[in-house]
């Protein structure tokens, strides 16, 4: 192997350890089933915090990267764990297929979303919003269409479209929608139809759309990544944030 790529891999290692040494595992629970999620350093203080909803494949990069960020900005940032201990998947095949259950199962995805934020209210948060990227953009909405207590939600490239089936109610939290204007995944209908959702529910809504951003727009490991749109849609939640929390 040529030096460069030795001392590249090295501080691949280096700088993912450095990160696992920054969050904490932490253990809690959804009926019989073990979660293991990651927070902050920070837990235990008397802060308001943040869970993260990650994406369709768990816990990844961007969601730890998030926690660490949300930390530097003064909040307890709790990563939750949906699938379950043992239950993350492989590859996108498997993702896609886990992601659907929970997204039919929509009881489901909003009692593990529960579960998390039951833990992080044990480690001193004060107050709590959500945010979530892709599959845990839609467990956003779900978690304001819950009702549960949280001052805001933020959906990051989340799907916005829910069974046609299930009533719009009212929605009591602040939802924010950062949304790429070339999301293949989300249709008009689907947009269109959130709106009408938001707007039944007499919520305080706010959607911004992405220019020249496909999906997963703000995750550097992919090939839809953003630079611009990502920083913009960063600054959008951290604005967000200060006002619903602090």
């Amino acid at each position: 192997m040529k030096p460069f790529k030795v001392l590249l891999l090295l501080g691949m290692i280096i700088g993912n350890s450095a990160i696992a040494q920054e969050l904490k595992e932490i253990s809690y629970s959804e009926g019989t089933q073990k979660l293991k999620g990651l927070v902050t350093k920070n837990a235990g203080q008397k802060l308001p915090a943040v869970v993260i909803l990650p994406a369709w494949k768990g816990i990844d990069q961007e969601s730890k990267d998030a926690a660490l960020a949300l930390e530097k900005e003064g909040y307890i940032a709790l990563i939750a764990d949906i699938y379950g201990e043992g239950n993350a998947p492989n590859d996108n095949a498997a993702a896609s297929k886990l992601s659907s259950t929970y997204k039919k199962d929509f009881k489901l995805y909003q009692n593990r979303i529960k579960a998390a934020l039951d833990a992080v209210k044990k480690q001193g948060a004060t107050e709590v919003a959500v945010i979530g990227y892709c599959f845990g953009g839609a467990g956003a909405l779900e978690t304001a269409r819950a009702g549960f207590d949280v001052k805001g939600t933020v959906c990051i490239h989340g799907g916005l479209s829910k069974s046609p089936d299930r009533a719009n109610g009212t929605i009591n939290t602040k939802v924010l929608v950062l949304h790429p204007a070339d999301d293949a995944s989300v249709s008009k209908a689907d947009y269109d139809g959130l709106i009408v959702e938001l707007d039944e529910g007499k919520a305080d809504w706010q959607i911004i759309t992405y220019a020249n951003s496909k999906h997963t727009f703000t995750n550097p490991e992919s090939a839809d990544y953003n630079e611009l749109m990502a920083k913009r849609a960063w600054n959008h939640t951290l604005m967000f944030l200060k006002e619903v929390l602090k």
